[in-house]
């Protein structure tokens, strides 16, 4: 069987284990590794055993799919150039610095019929996926989203750097327009906000809570739904789920809740990401997480900086 050709564009932190997992796959040829900085680039493609490039514009011709992994904005323009030449590609999130960038960049794959995912990581993890198997109607979500912080993504703020995932997975599980968001939020180290919180709202009457800080002392990512029956509990960092439902007592009320771990497969993320791309890039179907999807995400973060903004003036 003919080998997918692929590419990783920027490999910096993450695009290094973009790399690494393209490498491991028996059915995939990295044909190369570009970034802006030829050294790095040397170092990775050493690493994996593959060739570097200097420019991603020298792996026209030569790949099927690439991962985008540069700093945020160069996504869409990086993004256009092959999606616009019919190769599939995904691109880490945020999908672009802008939505208005996201609609181009879901458009031109549209027109030439390229597979165009988000790298909305949390998505592939086996809590997430128990999660939205469950089908719950949720009446409040909560999310926290902490960490320390990591001395880059710093071109972005921490909606676009961290809270961008959280408010990917709510969509995902809201099935309703959103109605209003409010937010605020603190610059502590950067210029840009590195702690924020939020609340969404959405049009069928449940709203949800999304934290995030990357200049906390502890790690965190958990999400929390409510429903009419009891909660549910998925650890992101531990790929665990736990379901606590309440148990009655006649003339008593609630007495107490039951707590159940679902049993899970844990699974390398990044990994289940990369290959279901290829799937979808071999078989043209729709991924997991589409642009569309990743521009959805990206309307409401672009809300959100909106709201803290206005909450930062009314202060001052």
């Amino acid at each position: 069987m003919k080998k997918i050709r692929a590419g990783v564009i920027g490999v910096g932190h993450l695009g290094r284990f973009h790399a690494q997992k393209y490498a491991m796959l028996s059915d995939v040829e990295l044909v190369g590794v570009a970034d802006a900085s030829i050294d790095r680039a040397a170092l990775v493609a050493a690493e994996v055993r593959t060739r570097p490039f200097s420019s991603y514009k020298e792996l026209f011709g030569l790949v099927d799919v690439v991962s985008i992994a540069t700093p945020t904005a160069f996504h869409a323009p990086i993004g256009l150039e092959f999606l616009s030449r019919g190769i599939d590609a995904l691109i880490e999130k945020p999908l672009a610095m802008t939505s208005v960038d996201a609609l181009r960049l879901t458009e031109t794959a549209a027109r030439t019929g390229a597979v165009l995912q988000v790298g909305h990581l949390e998505r592939f993890n086996p809590a997430v996926m128990a999660l939205r198997a469950m089908k719950l109607a949720p009446n409040f979500i909560e999310c926290s989203r902490l960490a320390p912080f990591p001395n880059r993504s710093t071109d972005i703020d921490v909606v676009f750097d961290m809270m961008i995932h959280d408010i990917d997975i709510i969509l995902s599980l809201a099935d309703s327009p959103v109605e209003a968001v409010s937010a605020a939020g603190a610059s502590t180290v950067t210029d840009k906000t590195d702690a924020a919180s939020a609340l969404i709202t959405f049009k069928s009457g449940f709203g949800a809570s999304i934290t995030a800080s990357r200049v906390s002392k502890e790690r965190l990512r958990k999400l929390t739904l409510y429903h009419s029956r009891g909660f549910v509990t998925a650890d992101y960092a531990n790929q665990s789920v736990i379901v606590s439902c309440a148990s009655r007592r006649p003339g008593a009320g609630f007495a107490s809740f039951t707590e159940d771990e679902v049993p899970l497969e844990k699974k390398d993320t990044l990994l289940e990401e990369i290959k279901a791309f290829l799937k979808c890039s071999g078989e043209k179907t729709a991924p997991l997480v589409s642009g569309v999807e990743g521009k959805a995400a990206l309307e409401v973060a672009e809300m959100i900086q909106a709201s803290i903004a206005r909450s930062s003036i009314g202060r001052s």
